[in-house]
């Protein structure tokens, strides 16, 4: 309920040449976000990059699409930064890479058959060891999923911390316990291919 009490608040309160950054309240409680608030909530860094595309490709220093798309479809000579982006041909490794990315780093609802440019960027990111601003992300998520009409309200389970951070009173909430389709084990892996 709170979650989407938060959602439903929720705005963009920087202008284009200050620190990106939201707000929101929930139970009259006001809440403002910045990458670097929500770091220290959480307890994790706030450095690395700070990027986040929607719809093209992320341009950053030392980035290629043809080099990531290169490893993750090694057997397709024929790729190329405008090809559909297919996780069918991934091998397993980066499928379950594809998989958390898609649960975890950036929640998006729906089918995963094909991928996002942002998401084939993070792979790049993770697989190359290059350090991203994932509190940024976080943050740019939010927005990107509240804008549109069909979407998850991701990051509830780090909304629960920050509600306590500011704090909102969450006695008689009730709590969503874990589903096991939530979890990764070996039959998940198995599923995945």
């Amino acid at each position: 309920k709170l979650v989407k009490e938060f959602y439903s608040n929720l705005r963009k309160a920087s202008n284009h040449n200050e620190e990106f950054a939201l707000s929101s309240s929930v139970k009259g409680e006001r809440i403002y976000l910045i990458a670097r608030i929500l770091a220290s909530i959480l307890h994790i860094p706030h450095t690395g990059l700070y990027v986040f595309e929607h719809k093209k490709w992320p341009e950053v220093e030392g980035f290629h699409p043809n080099q990531i798309l290169s490893i993750l479809y090694p057997n397709d000579p024929n790729v190329h930064p405008n090809m559909a982006l297919t996780t069918n041909r991934l091998s397993v490794d980066h499928r379950l890479l594809h998989h958390l990315i898609v649960h975890q780093i950036l929640p998006t609802g729906g089918r995963y058959a094909k991928f996002s440019r942002m998401q084939v960027f993070l792979m790049w990111c993770i697989l190359s060891k290059i350090e991203f601003c994932f509190p940024f992300l976080m943050l740019k998520t939010m927005v990107r999923d509240f804008s549109q009409k069909k979407s998850v309200l991701p990051f509830g389970s780090i909304l629960t911390k920050v509600f306590q951070h500011f704090p909102i009173w969450l006695e008689g909430e009730v709590a969503t316990k874990l589903k096991k389709e939530d979890t990764y084990n070996k039959s998940t892996l198995n599923r995945m291919g």
